[in-house]
């Protein structure tokens, strides 16, 4: 079975799609098949991994409102063993049009069953907010991402969050995990970096992870090229980050894979 991580804040421009797309091409990049599933309609992560925006007829939205088997909407990446499942912007009325539908929280964690056997991780990027597109998201998934910008606000979201989270595995998804925080433009030159990182690890302690996401220009650059970051400069301090990211996922994870993610693994 599948182990399906979400990565979500409610925050824009934190690294939440970043984070996704790089997380689901370093761990396939060891020849692990990771399917990225894309639930926000800007469709960032989509033409993130290579797939560019029009190339596609069908998204994640035929899943959850048409029923379509998601098999029949999975696409290909440059990366063999990663698979997407694209979205665009046809995806905003799904939050409309899920209102009104039966176990509208479980549509996606329906659509996913069929496909936990051929995959060994499902990484889904939510949009930047918490509506239905994230609660199907975060019922379907066994773990939690968070993506925290190096900034003092950041948390206030967190706070708000972990009150959604506790409300979602109340109703929905008791097993739901949080698989870390994860801090993400850290600049080391600054003191603001240090203080909000030194915050967060005090007050949430364990659940924070070692591993912190550097400001990156080359990690900025690769989105506009639809290249993960080790396609684009895999030798970058960013593409470092993420190699070390899964790394540390993969290590607490029973199937033990965390030694076969190397940046030698990719071209």
């Amino acid at each position: 079975m599948a182990k399906t991580i979400a990565v979500a804040n409610q925050k824009g421009g934190v690294g939440k799609t970043t984070t996704a797309v790089n997380l689901a091409a370093v761990i396939a990049s060891a020849g692990i098949p990771v399917l990225l599933v894309d639930t926000d309609p800007q469709g960032n992560a989509t033409s993130g991994v290579g797939v560019p925006r029009g190339s596609f007829r069908k998204t994640v939205y035929n899943s959850l409102i048409l029923r379509e088997p998601l098999e029949n909407l999975t696409l290909r990446t440059e990366i063999p063993s990663l698979r997407v499942v694209p979205a665009n912007k046809e995806l905003t009325g799904a939050e409309i049009e899920l209102v009104e539908v039966e176990r509208r929280e479980f549509r996606l964690r329906e659509a996913l069953e069929p496909v936990q056997a051929d995959y060994d991780f499902v990484i889904i990027d939510c949009p930047p907010s918490l509506g239905l597109l994230t609660l199907n998201a975060l019922t379907a998934a066994k773990s939690l991402v968070v993506p925290i910008q190096c900034e003092y606000y950041a948390l206030e979201g967190v706070t708000e969050l972990f009150d959604t989270l506790t409300r979602i595995r109340r109703l929905y998804n008791p097993g739901l995990a949080i698989q870390g925080l994860l801090l993400t433009m850290y600049d080391e030159r600054t003191n603001l970096s240090a203080a909000v990182a030194g915050d967060l690890r005090d007050f949430y302690g364990q659940q924070v992870f070692e591993t912190v996401i550097p400001r990156n220009v080359r990690l900025a650059e690769a989105p506009s090229y639809g290249k993960p970051i080790i396609l684009y400069d895999i030798h970058s301090k960013g593409a470092e980050a993420y190699f070390q990211l899964a790394k540390e996922i993969l290590a607490h994870d029973s199937k033990g894979f965390g030694q076969g993610v190397e940046r030698s693994a990719v071209g």
